[in-house]
Formats: C-alpha cells, structure tokens, sequence
C-alpha cells in the first residue's frame, strides 16, 4: 500500500535532503531545478509568505514520489485574489521545467495517490513553466479530470537549446549561420589581440566569492539603463544566489564564469552543468566594453568549455530574446497548467482568472493618439 503525507514544516522539508536526491536521479523529471538544493534555498530565502505543502508518497517506508507544492498566498496587486497550489520555486528565480518527482516505473499508482491526496481541495492548482511534454503534470491534470476537475493549458514561453553532440567548437561555430560565425571569430580574435585576456571558473569557494561578486556587479551594470534588472534586483534574490552557488560549488553544478581584460571585470557568465546539460542562467557585463561585444564573446567562451568537458546540449533557458536564436534554432515550449476543483471554489477561480486576463487585455491596450 501507499503512504501519502504532506509535509508542512521546514525542518522535515530539511530532513528529506538525502531521500529527495537520490529519487530525482530516478526519475524521469531528473532536473537542476527540481533538486532539493534549489528548492530548499529558495524556500528559505523566498517564500514570501507561502505555506509549505510538499506532498509525498511511500511504499514500505522508500520514498516514492514528491509532488514539491507551497500554498501561495493572496496577491491582489497581481489581480490574483485567492490563495492557490503552485510548485515551490516558482517566480522571479526563473525556475523552469518544474514537474512531480516520481520514481520510474511508479508514474501510474503514484500520480494516482498524487490525485487522491488533493481530489477534495478547495485550492486551484497554478503549475507554471511545465515542460509542455511533461507526463507527470499531464498524468496528474487527467487524473484530476476524471475526479471531475477542470483544466486549461497554454504555453507560455520558449527554452531555446543548442545540441551538442558529436560537435567540436570547430564544427558547432560551422553550424551557425555565415554572418554570426564570422562576428563569434572576429571578437574573440580582436580581444585576444587588443587586451591581456582572462577567463576564469570559479573551483574554489575564494573564487566563487570573487566571481559571484563580479557577476552581481557587471549585471547591474549591463541593466541600469534599462530600468533595472528582474533578475537580481533584490536582497534576497541575492541572497539567494549566494548560498545556491555555494551549494552548486560543492556538488560539482557550478559553472560561474569571469572574462578580466587587462585584469578589470568585462563580462561574467553564471551556469551550472547538471547531467550531460549547460544551463546558461545569467550573465552580466560592462557597458564600458560594450563595443567589443564582451557578452557575446562571454557566452561564446561559456558554449566552447561546455563542448569541451563533454556537455551533450546547451541549454539557454526560458526567453525568446533574439540573441538566443543567433545560436540555435531550437527550442522546447514551456507551459503553465490550471487546474480548478469541482465545487464553488473552482467556479470562483475561474470566473476571477477570466477577470483578470481581460482586465490585463485592457491595461496592455492604449487608445491611439490623435494630432490635435
């Protein structure tokens, strides 16, 4: 027999670390995003007065299945006007492909035992930036919809990958099209040639400060004229991110990056590899150098170690900035899953979900200006 429970207190979220590790690595849904070190330090640091709900299921006491929720709490300045299921991790961190952890070969009775547990929630179920393949979330929406649930789907951004296999740098930059590869070659040639060029990987916890320090400098440099960054625009992000790198470091994930020319900071790249992927997170640089295209230059050196310690792909991450597609052509769809349960609380939500997306039609509408 199964064994649900829901965990609600941060101390057993802790205890669960060696568990949770050892099923992501047999799971399907195997992803950096859903490792308990992200998950954990992001609670720890960005909760921002959700409720625990990590839901979790056993067979004869051997973890078989985590379900990684939080109940989020009212947002009325976001138009969301109830409290709502979502992953842990979600938001401004930019997590993405967040699933159900399931042990392979439980998928069935687990995400079952997953549907049971929540059947008689009065709470909607908000699941963004879901591998639009996902079959864990896609499991559990049909389970839940023939408990009676509704659902609706759409896809709501785009991970653009570069496939790496079987290349060489070489052979990868002869992959691009004429114009970029001739640009890629140029700039690192010219920066080879104009400055006394350093690249540096943080491997040591005195370098991880020094390049960690670099990156949240030169970030904020690259977006202060462009009103500010969303990505490490608060302490906590911040914070965040220093205790996440450090843990990275240690587990061998950190590829945290620092091009010096002429020994002053240009350009940092943050990354991790997890598995046979290159995560490209973020990065920052010097608009001082901007003439020299330090960024490009940056994430060209970052794609050429991934190629060169063996990395399988390249993966940019949720955006669909132009730049992006300068590297590759591929992409795979993120989706966000709302599921609402069969009782008044789901008619609720649904009828305040439809407000709001007209509601944010109109304030994305501006009336056109007439010459006076």
């Amino acid at each position: 027999a199964l064994e649900v429970e829901v965990v609600r207190e941060i101390h057993a979220f802790a205890a669960l670390r060696a568990e949770w590790c050892e099923l992501l690595q047999h799971s399907n849904a195997d992803c950096i995003f859903l490792s308990w070190e992200w998950m954990h330090t992001w609670w720890k640091h960005l909760a921002a007065g959700r409720e625990l709900h990590l839901i979790t299921v056993r067979r004869g006491g051997h973890l078989m299945g985590i379900a990684p929720l939080a109940v989020r709490p009212r947002q009325p300045q976001r138009l969301f006007p109830f409290h709502a299921l979502e992953f842990i991790a979600t938001g401004s961190v930019g997590s993405d492909y967040l699933d159900l952890i399931i042990r392979r070969g439980e998928e069935v009775p687990v995400t079952q035992a997953f549907a049971a547990e929540l059947a008689d929630s009065d709470l909607m179920l908000d699941l963004s930036q879901v591998k639009l393949s996902s079959t864990h979330a896609g499991r559990l929406a049909a389970s839940l919809l023939d408990r009676g649930w509704t659902a609706s789907q759409m896809v709501t951004d785009i991970c653009p990958y570069v496939s790496l296999a079987g290349h060489d740098w070489d052979s990868y930059l002869g992959s691009l099209g004429r114009a970029h590869r001739y640009n890629v070659r140029r700039r690192l040639r010219n920066l080879d040639n104009s400055f006394a060029l350093t690249w540096e990987q943080a491997t040591t916890e005195e370098s991880r400060q020094k390049c960690y320090r670099a990156l949240v400098d030169l970030h904020m440099l690259r977006w202060a004229a462009r009103q500010g960054s969303d990505a490490l625009h608060s302490r906590a992000l911040v914070e965040f991110h220093d205790e996440w790198t450090r843990l990275a470091l240690d587990r061998g994930w950190l590829r945290l990056c620092l091009l010096s020319l002429d020994r002053e900071p240009a350009a940092a790249v943050y990354g991790f590899r997890y598995g046979d992927i290159f995560h490209f997170y973020q990065s920052g640089f010097d608009p001082a150098y901007s003439s020299h295209s330090v960024g490009l230059a940056a994430l060209a050196m970052s794609i050429r170690d991934a190629i060169a310690e063996g990395a399988q792909e390249y993966d940019l991450l949720h955006g669909s900035e132009s730049y992006k597609f300068l590297w590759t052509s591929q992409g795979r769809d993120l989706s966000r899953l709302e599921l609402f349960p069969p009782n008044s609380s789901g008619l609720v939500y649904r009828q305040a979900l439809r407000l709001r997306n007209g509601m944010k039609a109109i304030m994305r509408w501006s009336p056109p200006t007439h010459a006076g």
